[in-house]
């Protein structure tokens, strides 16, 4: 479970209740469940309309992915790709398919049935750079769903608003006007939930989506990276040091650290040996 997404979901929630509560002279008014409804109900109708049924088919899947906080095995994907190194070099080929067997990722068993099956390492790198582009094409589809709803929830609290605001100047000339403050402050509440549902739901969820594919990607670029090194008999001693830098510089941008990246323009000699094959361009 991922603490995060549900903490700060929580946190922002309790934080607008107890700004409500604090500030307000009747907190009932806040509650209103016909804009509430417009709001929702509009932003899924709106998003039926958008994207195809297949797509939105796997919105629940997507959203167990951001509350579940999934953890990825560089260091075991590294590992057997050393193995594989290793018995490569002795020739130990049928060894090298049971563990095939044994690879939870299926990124990295490709990868390795590529190379023992003899494919040119052009083709290997083409072949995974389009796994990758299009696990970056799919999951940036997904994100982009919630990206949406961010638009449309606003949208249809603005909507609410003006259906009640036309409700409330209609009974402007009628006997009861000490409604007519009370009947605007209703009105205007689906515009707040639209910011709320837009800004604390949505947009975060696409946010995290998209940080998620991108983690993968890299690592994935990592698993090519290592893929190259096997085809062309590296050492393995060599493939493990190689990749642990390279997932190394990699986590390092990941939490937004300047300092690694700084250093690696002032020492571009120490960069580690890499293959070039693999640009940020392909993508």
């Amino acid at each position: 479970m991922d603490l995060s997404t549900i903490a700060g979901i929580l946190v922002g929630i309790g934080l607008i209740m107890v700004s409500i509560f604090l500030s307000a002279v009747e907190p009932n008014v806040y509650i209103n469940l016909p804009g509430l409804l417009v709001v929702i109900g509009g932003t899924l109708a709106a998003t039926l309309v958008s994207f195809p049924a297949q797509e939105l088919g796997k919105v629940w899947r997507v959203l167990g992915h951001v509350f579940r906080n999934t953890q990825y095995s560089v260091r075991d994907d590294i590992s057997e790709i050393a193995h594989a190194a290793r018995l490569r070099r002795h020739g130990d080929l049928a060894r090298i398919e049971d563990q095939l067997e044994r690879i939870a990722n299926p990124f990295l068993r490709t990868s390795i049935q590529l190379v023992i099956d003899n494919t040119p390492a052009d083709e290997i790198v083409n072949i995974l750079q389009w796994r990758i582009k299009r696990l970056r094409e799919q999951e940036r589809a997904e994100a982009q769903i919630f990206h949406t709803m961010s638009v449309y929830a606003p949208a249809f609290g603005m909507f609410g608003t003006l259906v009640g605001m036309v409700n409330m100047l209609y009974t402007v000339n009628g006997p009861d006007l000490l409604n007519v403050g009370h009947n605007m402050a209703v009105a205007l509440m689906t515009t707040l939930y639209g910011l709320v549902l837009s800004n604390l739901i949505f947009k975060p969820i696409a946010i995290k989506l998209e940080r998620r594919t991108e983690k993968r990607a890299m690592i994935m670029r990592m698993i090519v990276e290592g893929t190259i090194m096997l085809a062309g008999n590296r050492s393995p001693v060599f493939i493990r040091e190689t990749l642990k830098s390279f997932s190394a510089q990699y986590s390092d941008e990941l939490k937004g650290n300047s300092s690694a990246f700084n250093d690696e323009l002032r020492a571009p000699s120490k960069r580690g040996a890499k293959s070039s094959s693999v640009q940020d361009d392909d993508f």
